[in-house]
């Protein structure tokens, strides 16, 4: 009889392991910490996540202009993040569709889940069987969330941070990332991070609607990665209203976004290039031929697109000037 105990209770063991086994594979999981939050100021939203697994932010974050944003974690249910947006659309607050979302879900008891909306209402939820050390903190216009940390300290620190770094919403959420890596983060380690940040109003065209949208798919130190990529994000923010001021005939505000795009960006060529344009354009050739020079020699091909700007009416010299700027 205590043999058959035994045998009965190591079967149910077994097909509890199968079974926990074969969840695993069902729903990917993203043990991690991550954070939700809206700018008062702009009312943009975004979402910010770090993981030691590839790729988390194809699966955990998601959002939509005017509507709000999701992150969907632990062991994932990824339909969360499109459902959660279409509840929000249908009026439903987050944390109404938080409840409805886990009202009939199976695995609610390992996910963990946040909502915010347009409005800057949160909610967030952690199962009671996330693998410790986990949490969630609420607050004004944002959640902090994470499972699997190496110390309970890692989201509060998420949210003192977010709530006293300066700048814009992405800069405050990478702030984020940073003080729950400091903090010891994901007890595995580091592997892959996300930002995504989406207008208060959505444009009508999705691919306007995205102010920021950055992943570190797989890096030894994702979090520095994603800085040095928000840093160059910002200098081509810098370029691309460069380009709109070119377009518009405004070469001395071209001139001051170029040299803003420079400054975050230094060695990049092509940013040196378009200033050296600028400068060539505003009459200020002396500076701009010193550039163009420097740049010639490193590449010759920026060069040859000297004459290409020319016919392009994107560089309006006289014929002696761009001799001048072709025998550099």
């Amino acid at each position: 009889m205590k043999f058959k105990i035994i045998f009965l209770i190591a079967i149910f063991l077994n097909t509890s392991l199968q079974a926990q086994q074969v969840y695993a594979k069902k729903e990917p999981f993203a043990h991690t910490f991550s954070i939700v939050a809206r700018d008062t100021i702009t009312g943009e939203m975004g979402v910010a996540v770090q993981s030691h697994w590839f790729s988390v932010g194809s699966l955990v974050a998601w959002g939509k202009a005017g509507v709000g944003v999701v992150a969907t974690q632990s062991f994932i249910n990824p339909s969360f993040g499109p459902r959660g947006l279409r509840l929000l659309e249908n009026g439903l607050t987050p944390k109404m569709a938080v409840e409805d979302l886990l009202k009939l879900d199976e695995g609610r008891d390992v996910r963990q889940l946040a909502i915010l909306n347009a409005k800057g209402d949160v909610f967030s939820y952690t199962g009671k069987n996330c693998i410790s050390e986990a949490g969630n903190i609420m607050g004004s216009n944002f959640s902090v969330q994470a499972n699997l940390m190496e110390k309970n300290t890692v989201w509060p620190a998420m949210a003192k941070a977010f709530k006293t770094t300066k700048g814009s919403l992405a800069e405050r959420l990478l702030a984020a990332l940073e003080a729950a890596q400091k903090e010891g983060g994901d007890i595995r380690g580091k592997q892959s991070a996300a930002i995504l940040v989406v207008k208060a109003k959505s444009t009508g065209n999705s691919w306007e609607d995205k102010v920021v949208d950055l992943r570190v798919e797989d890096n030894e130190n994702p979090i520095k990665e994603m800085r040095r990529l928000l840093t160059i994000h910002k200098a081509y923010d810098f370029m691309n209203k460069g380009d709109l001021a070119v377009e518009t005939g405004n070469n001395t505000l071209a001139k001051e976004y170029y040299m803003n795009a420079q400054k975050l960006n230094p060695d990049n060529l092509e940013m040196k290039y378009w200033y050296a344009i600028t400068l060539a354009n505003n009459g200020e050739l002396i500076e701009a031929k010193q550039i163009l020079q420097a740049i010639f020699k490193i590449n010759s091909n920026w060069k040859t697109l000297i004459p290409r700007l020319v016919k392009a009416k994107l560089l309006t010299v006289s014929e002696k000037d761009l001799k001048g700027i072709l025998k550099l």
